[in-house]
């Protein structure tokens, strides 16, 4: 296979760091810009191990006025997060136990997962990771050694997972760069990256993420993940068709939230907004039971009561698999 030349990267910041660093980090900033009274006895103002961090481009897609609304209630912390609840740990899916190299998760046979980074450019509020250690479990330039040749020596691992934090918070050049040591690994068949940047952040989907993209020998699969029909509006199909043009196969997982999208027509509305922006619903998630996230958690007979409701309506290919992950299985588990 021919491997198309890299382009070097401008030492620049590109629009999408501005907009980055430029996002909410306060629920009153948050809640004055949509017109809501930032005053609310069930909100938590200050967070430090988990703070409010939310995009713009994100936020314009909020209905103003509406407290109510699902987008606005993903992100924005409440002091419920801090009631203990049974069944709910800070390592929901065994994570801690599944790391034999710096940075690296071997779960599941024939693939690892690379926590690439610790950062995000949203504090969704039910994140499984919130309690994860980055500081700790980050792999140093050494560790990064120890981590690839870990990959070398197992040559039943054909695909390797960028995940983190959002591995699409680091740069072009830092991304190229670690798939470049990748690709001298050759049973390495596939590169897989899981973010919410194409979603939350759509200017993210700029030439130079195309550039590299397109460059690698990797097949390469881009699981995004969006959980409601609107937040996916015409920016967001624009940087996913942009996506496209890189050879890249597009999936997405939800989490099934309490209500946030606990309904069959919303679920077969993202699937269908979804479809048409060219990317397969793959996975709705039952919720991790990390926790803080306690009070959007959906029941197993319900969610198998909607997914049956959506398999009803909705042909095939555009209804995700309801699974949880479960610390020590060999696979994801289906819920039915």
């Amino acid at each position: 296979m021919t491997i198309i030349a890299r382009k070097s990267f401008s030492t620049l910041p590109p629009s999408w760091q501005q907009s980055l660093a430029q996002g909410f980090h306060h629920p009153e900033e948050l809640l004055r810009a949509l017109g809501i009274p930032p005053e609310h006895p069930e909100l938590r103002y200050e967070d430090k191990l988990f703070p409010m961090r939310v995009p713009h481009s994100f936020a314009q897609r909020m209905k103003k006025g509406d407290p109510g609304d699902p987008l606005l209630n993903q992100v924005l912390p409440k002091k419920i997060e801090y009631n203990a609840s049974v069944g709910f740990t800070t390592d929901p899916v065994g994570d801690s136990l599944a790391m034999p190299a710096p940075g690296l998760l071997h779960k599941y046979h024939g693939r690892v997962l690379l926590v690439a980074t610790g950062a995000c450019a949203i504090h969704c509020r039910y994140c499984f990771r919130k309690h994860f250690p980055y500081s700790s479990a980050k792999p140093n330039a050494q560790d990064w050694r120890q981590t690839l040749d870990y990959i070398a020596s197992d040559t039943s691992i054909k695909e390797v997972i960028l995940s983190g934090g959002d591995p699409l918070t680091l740069s072009d050049a830092r991304l190229a760069s670690l798939i470049k040591k990748l690709e001298k690994i050759g049973h390495l068949e596939r590169l897989r990256i899981h973010t919410r940047l194409p979603i939350v952040l759509p200017e993210r989907i700029d030439q130079n993420l195309i550039d590299w993209l397109g460059g690698t020998r990797f097949a390469t699969i881009i699981v995004i993940h969006a959980n409601h029909p609107n937040e996916i509006d015409q920016e967001v199909i624009d940087g996913l068709e942009r996506l496209m043009t890189a050879r890249v196969t597009l999936l997405n997982q939800s989490v099934l939230l309490k209500d946030i999208n606990d309904h069959v027509e919303i679920l077969a509305t993202l699937s269908e907004k979804l479809f048409e922006a060219g990317v397969l619903p793959y996975y709705l998630h039952q919720l991790d039971k990390v926790q803080g996230a306690a009070h959007f958690e959906v029941s197993d007979e319900e969610a198998s009561r909607i997914h049956q409701q959506l398999m009803a309506k909705l042909p095939g290919y555009l209804v995700p698999r309801l699974v949880r992950e479960q610390a020590g299985q060999a696979y994801k588990t289906p819920i039915t």
